[in-house]
């Protein structure tokens, strides 16, 4: 099996012991609240992966640079996934990670996402869906930002496309694409 550089994007509940178990790095927490958030990121920190918090889906957040320093620091999660840009600006004015997540729906809504881009200057950009080659090339090609696509991507023909479009990351909700995801080289120490 060839591995791509997955993004797993826990989108329910009972995935939360599949993506512990996965060899993914990195998750994408689109669950829960403000009750149990510190938790999933615990253990999702124990289980040696990066997590970026949806704020837009974890009920309880707010948007502003107060509630994301409040994630960070309260909470330790590694950055935040948004499609707000003020949430971007947020990020960046206390000093965290952001995902700027976009919809490609029409030309307008690229040209006006890049644009947003280009003023918040998110960490990395998502692009959805995912299943759009020719808009995933010509995106990388005015963004600095690493390239994330998501959504749809339900088969390893996809990934493959996805990487050779300009995409840096993969990300998904579905388990069995975290089985491709690139495995974390081992250093043993002497």
């Amino acid at each position: 099996m060839r591995h791509y550089p997955i993004i797993a994007s826990v989108t329910k509940e009972e995935q939360f012991v599949q993506v512990l178990q996965s060899d993914v790095e990195r998750v994408n927490l689109m669950i829960g609240h403000i009750g149990n958030i510190e938790e999933y990121i615990s253990q999702l920190h124990d289980a040696g992966k990066q997590v970026y918090a949806h704020i837009e889906m974890i009920t309880g957040l707010g948007r502003d640079a107060h509630s994301i320093s409040y994630l960070c620091d309260k909470f330790k999660a590694d950055g935040i996934v948004t499609t707000k840009s003020g949430a971007i600006t947020a990020a960046r004015q206390v000093g965290i990670k952001s995902i700027q997540r976009i919809f490609a729906i029409d030309t307008a809504a690229i040209n006006t996402a890049v644009k947003m881009i280009n003023s918040t200057k998110p960490d990395e950009v998502e692009l959805m869906p995912g299943l759009m080659p020719r808009v995933t090339r010509e995106l990388k090609a005015m963004i600095e930002q690493p390239l994330i696509v998501g959504g749809l991507i339900r088969h390893e023909h996809e990934l493959i496309e996805a990487i050779e479009s300009g995409a840096d990351y993969i990300s998904s909700g579905d388990p069995m694409i975290w089985r491709h995801a690139e495995v974390p080289l081992k250093v043993e120490v002497n």
